[in-house]
C-alpha cells in the first residue's frame, strides 16, 4: 500500500451565529492514496462542501476548525494563508459546482489557465500557453487551440466546467477535490464531464476527493464512499459495499430514492421522510432517527458512532446495521399516499 497523500483525522467544523453554533462538521476522518478516488455523499447540508473548504483553508474568518488535515504529513490546519497558497492550486486543488463562479469572464480561457501555471511554475509564457492549450485538448474541447481565445461566455456550461478542470490538473496536482463538479449538468453533459474528470486524473494520478448528493453519479467513479449526516461521517464502504450491502438506513433511504432502469416507469420514487435537522440545535442520540423506519428507543438517546459491520473497512454509525442485511430498500417501500400522488 501507498503512503497516503491526504489525512483528515477528526476534522469539526462550527460557525457561531446568533442563534446559536452551527456545529456544520463533526468528526470527519479518512486517508487518501495516490490514484484513488473518495466519493462523499449526502443530502443538502450534510457537511460535504465545508470539509472540502476545510481542507483548502477557505473558509470563512469566524468558522472554528478542530482536528487534522495532513498533506504528506504536513499539517494545514492552522496554517498562514500565505503557506497554504502554495499548496493550493499546486499540490491541492478544487474544482467547484459552478463554472462561472471560477473563472473571469474579462479573461480568455487559455489565458486563464496559463496563468495558473505559470503562478507555481518557472515557465515562458509561451511554454504556459503552450501547456494550457494541451490540457484543453486533454479534457475535451474541440479545436483547443483555436477556443483557448475565447472568453467563458461563448462556452456552454459543460464546455466551462472543462476548462476549470483543466485548470485544477495546470500543475499535476497530488490531490483534486471536486465538489459537486456535475450537478448543475444535464445527464449527457454530466457523463462528458465524467470522462475529462478520469482524464485528468489518469493524466496527473492524483488522488481525488468526489463531492455529490448523487450517489448514482459515484458508481462507476469512486473507490470508496463516505455516507454523511448532520455533518458527521455514517457510513464508509467500497462502493460495492454500499450499492450492494448498505449497512446504515440513510443508505438504503438514498440508494432507494434513486431512479431504476428496472423497475415500471409507473411506479413512484421513495423518498426518504422528513427533512435532516438543524445543525443549531441537535437532538440527542441519532440524528436520523426521526426520519428512520428501524429507530427505536436507544436511537433517541445514544448517537452511535462508527463502527465495523460487514466486510473489510465497511464502517457503520447505527445500533441496527446488522439487521439491515439481506433487507435492502424494504424498509423505505412505497406507501398507498405515495402512490396516489404519483399516480
Amino acid at each position: 500500500m501507498s503512503e497516503p497523500v491526504l489525512e483528515v483525522e477528526n476534522l469539526t467544523v462550527s460557525f457561531p451565529t446568533d442563534e446559536g453554533t452551527v456545529q456544520a462538521v463533526r468528526g470527519v476522518s479518512f486517508s487518501l492514496e495516490p490514484g484513488r478516488v473518495l466519493g462523499i455523499a449526502g443530502e443538502s447540508g450534510s457537511g460535504k462542501s465545508v470539509t472540502s473548504l476545510a481542507i483548502m483553508g477557505l473558509l470563512p474568518r469566524n468558522a472554528r476548525v478542530a482536528g487534522s488535515v495532513r498533506f504528506r504529513g504536513q499539517e494545514l490546519v492552522g496554517k498562514p494563508d500565505r503557506e497554504l497558497a502554495k499548496i493550493r492550486g499546486s499540490h491541492i486543488s478544487i474544482i467547484f459546482q459552478d463554472p462561472t463562479s471560477s473563472l473571469n469572464p474579462v479573461y480568455t480561457v487559455g489565458w486563464q489557465v496559463a496563468e495558473v501555471i505559470s503562478e507555481h511554475r518557472d515557465v515562458t509564457k509561451e511554454q504556459a500557453w503552450n501547456r494550457a492549450v494541451e490540457l484543453l485538448e486533454l479534457v475535451g474541447i474541440p479545436r483547443a487551440a483555436e477556443r483557448a481565445k475565447s472568453y467563458p461566455h461563448e462556452f456552454s456550461g459543460g464546455m466551462q466546467q472543462r476548462v476549470v478542470i483543466a485548470t485544477a490538473m495546470a500543475n499535476d496536482p497530488d490531490v483534486i477535490i471536486a465538489d459537486e463538479a456535475t450537478t448543475a449538468l444535464d445527464v449527457t453533459v454530466q457523463a462528458q464531464v465524467l470522462e475529462a474528470l478520469k482524464a485528468a486524473q489518469n493524466e496527473t494520478q492524483a488522488a481525488m476527493v468526489f463531492i455529490t448528493h448523487d450517489l448514482g453519479v459515484m458508481a462507476g467513479f469512486a473507490d470508496e464512499i463516505m455516507v454523511m449526516y448532520a455533518g458527521k461521517p455514517v457510513e464508509f464502504a467500497t462502493v460495492d459495499d454500499i450499492f450492494y450491502a448498505p449497512r446504515m438506513p440513510y443508505t438504503v433511504g438514498l440508494l432507494a430514492s434513486l431512479p431504476r432502469l428496472d423497475t415500471d416507469a409507473s411506479e413512484p420514487l421513495r423518498p426518504i421522510p422528513g427533512s435532516p435537522p438543524s445543525l443549531v440545535h441537535l437532538p440527542p442520540g441519532c440524528p436520523f432517527t426521526p426520519r428512520c423506519p428501524l429507530a427505536q428507543a436507544i436511537c433517541s438517546q445514544e448517537e452511535p458512532g462508527l463502527r465495523r459491520v460487514g466486510g473489510e473497512g465497511h464502517l457503520s454509525a447505527c445500533h441496527f446495521a446488522e439487521e439491515l442485511e439481506g433487507r435492502g430498500e424494504e424498509i423505505f417501500a412505497v406507501t398507498a399516499a405515495d402512490a396516489e400522488l404519483h399516480g
